[in-house]
């Protein structure tokens, strides 16, 4: 089968080319350095020629509101297009569990926007809703540092490995389209305040970790619900407290 992934040179776009080449796939990996252009839809149909599949994991280089909602906007609509160009019999995008339900996210707020291009478009798709990856802790950890403290909302968080992410992806870009969403997360629903207590005993820093209800997940207002898997989710294997001792 071919499968054309695009954004391919990013952390989980490089991971799914490989996957999917190495379960004997005919892979093309479009990125814009190879001439796919998301943004102007410059060399997307070349990319998408003979392709069964297009698996779109690209993300925006800027995390600010408009501009985040004008990436994920553009590049959306001009996948759809060259996808139905091209004759695409399944369109696999990945996004992010909650995403829906977080308006005051802008980055959320693009994701939704993206979501709503693909399932309004008549493609056949699937959209794999991802939690957030636990090569990201350190990083959520540090924007909850305020002066010799780490103030966490009160709230849980799924980290998820981007190998598993990577895996999800492949299998599905693999298998008939569900017409829906796949929700994915890791093993297990951690308190901020456990992830953050992990990340400062890995560092040898002895910041307090405070449970603060004003506390939010860059700027948003989230609970203990808002970025966990529901009923329906499927549940990956690395569990954080490894992927922390293997790094």
């Amino acid at each position: 089968m071919k499968i054309t992934v695009i954004g391919a040179s990013g952390q989980i776009g490089s991971r799914v080319v490989r996957l999917l080449t190495d379960a004997g796939h005919d892979v093309v990996a479009a990125s814009l350095s190879t001439g796919a252009n998301v943004l102007t839809g410059e060399g997307l149909v070349d990319a998408l020629s003979g392709a069964q599949v297009l698996v779109d994991v690209v993300n925006s280089p800027s995390f600010e509101d408009s501009a985040v909602l004008d990436f994920f906007t553009a590049s959306s609509r001009n996948l759809v297009a060259a996808a139905k160009e091209t004759g695409v019999g399944h369109y696999v995008a990945l996004s992010i569990v909650g995403t829906d339900g977080l308006p005051d996210s802008g980055y959320m707020r693009a994701k939704v926007a993206q979501e709503e291009i693909i399932t309004g478009s008549g493609l056949p798709y699937t959209i794999v809703r991802a939690t957030q990856f636990q090569e990201f802790a350190e990083a959520i950890t540090d924007t909850l540092v305020v002066g010799d403290e780490v103030r966490v909302p009160d709230a849980r968080i799924q980290l998820i490995s981007v190998d598993d992410v990577a895996a999800q992806v492949a299998e599905v870009a693999q298998g008939s389209p569900v017409n829906g969403i796949v929700n994915i997360g890791g093993p297990e629903k951690l308190s901020f305040a456990d992830m953050a207590r992990a990340v400062l005993a890995r560092r040898g820093d002895d910041k307090p970790v405070v449970i603060d209800p004003q506390a939010t997940y860059f700027g948003t207002a989230v609970d203990a619900d808002s970025l966990v898997t529901g009923d329906d989710g499927i549940l990956t294997e690395t569990r954080f407290a490894d992927f922390i001792a293997a790094h």
